[in-house]
């Protein structure tokens, strides 16, 4: 965890604790790939993990615990669940639920990096509606 502290004005506002990321990848065109691709269901308006979350879940871990030389893009997706900014909110809550999850599960936290997409950022572009109450894990290709 890192510590950041917000400055206005030059005056300390808040001290905000947020999980370390991996900065030495990019996720740009996850949503693209096909294979090692894993979805995640969520119930409206919630960003806990549903049971039927399981199998999913434990097949991601599986094929990222078997590659430990690629790195996962854990992709947050809301559909019109509130405002924009509560349904990006969500899509992030969602997508660091899982992240907690594999990395409680043996994955490296610097292989993981979580982002939250909104309906134009979905990973499969050719469905006729874009994933909503979702997260997409992504095992990158090796590098």
């Amino acid at each position: 965890m890192k510590r950041f502290a917000l400055l206005a004005l030059g005056i300390t506002l808040a001290t905000l604790t947020v999980p370390a990321q991996a900065t030495g990848f990019s996720c740009v065109g996850a949503e693209k790939l096909e294979d090692d691709v894993f979805s995640i269901p969520f119930p409206r308006g919630s960003a806990k993990l549903p049971e039927a979350a399981r199998s999913p879940l434990a097949a991601a871990i599986e094929a990222a615990l078997a590659e430990p030389g690629r790195n996962i893009c854990i992709l947050g997706h809301a559909g019109q669940e509130g405002g924009a900014t509560t349904s990006i909110q969500l899509a992030a809550q969602r997508a660091r639920a899982v992240t907690n999850t594999l990395a409680d599960r043996g994955i490296a936290a610097e292989r993981l990096r979580s982002e939250a997409r909104s309906a134009q950022f979905s990973p499969t572009v050719r469905a006729a509606e874009p994933p909503s109450r979702t997260v997409t894990i992504v095992l990158m290709p090796a590098q």
